[in-house]
């Protein structure tokens, strides 16, 4: 049966995201990930015209992801500080449910790859502090801009720990204990 269109490029970013998931992780190069598949290197470039391509991949499923789930908390909760809370709570779920992903979003998996990807990336959680300053700001913080940039630099610093454990430190394990600190 042939396959649907697009379905070989989802099988490619699930699994360079499944390679992206070995607690000792190494640079992924087309040539493993294509033994991965069992297909050749030339198979992978009539799907994507460079690795760059497939970081991009990963890095749009990150951003949709993360911004569909955002967008929700910011309708369904009225409440600024509950909504910056469950944000970061949001943020740290979706980095322990998606270890690979927390590789390229630290910018692990992007070392050596074209800069774009980590701007790219950088975008993305400038965008993240943005929605939790806004949601700081509803709830009239006198400090938004200083407080979400706290909460993202201990989300960060969260995922890092997480990558650099082998992913045994889990981002959300101490949240609970440390919101305190970081949103009252």
């Amino acid at each position: 049966m042939p396959r649907a269109k697009g379905e070989r490029k989802l099988e490619i970013l699930k699994a360079l995201a499944q390679m992206l998931e070995a607690p000792k992780w190494e640079r992924i190069t087309t040539a493993a990930l294509a033994e991965s598949l069992g297909v050749s290197e030339a198979a992978l470039y009539r799907h994507f015209a460079s690795k760059a391509q497939m970081y991009e991949g990963l890095i749009e499923f990150i951003e949709t992801s993360v911004f569909t789930l955002a967008n929700r908390i910011t309708q369904d909760e009225t409440d600024g500080r509950k909504q910056a809370e469950k944000l970061t709570e949001m943020l740290l779920a979706f980095a322990e449910k998606n270890p690979g992903m927390v590789r390229v979003m630290t910018g692990d998996a992007l070392v050596g790859e074209h800069e774009r990807l980590q701007t790219r990336m950088n975008q993305f959680f400038d965008r993240f502090e943005a929605t939790l300053k806004q949601a700081l700001r509803s709830a009239e913080d006198g400090d938004a801009a200083g407080r979400a940039a706290a909460i993202l630099r201990y989300s960060i610093g969260c995922m890092h720990q997480f990558g650099k454990s082998g992913f045994s430190r889990r981002p959300s394990e101490s949240f609970s204990a440390q919101r305190k600190y970081l949103l009252t």
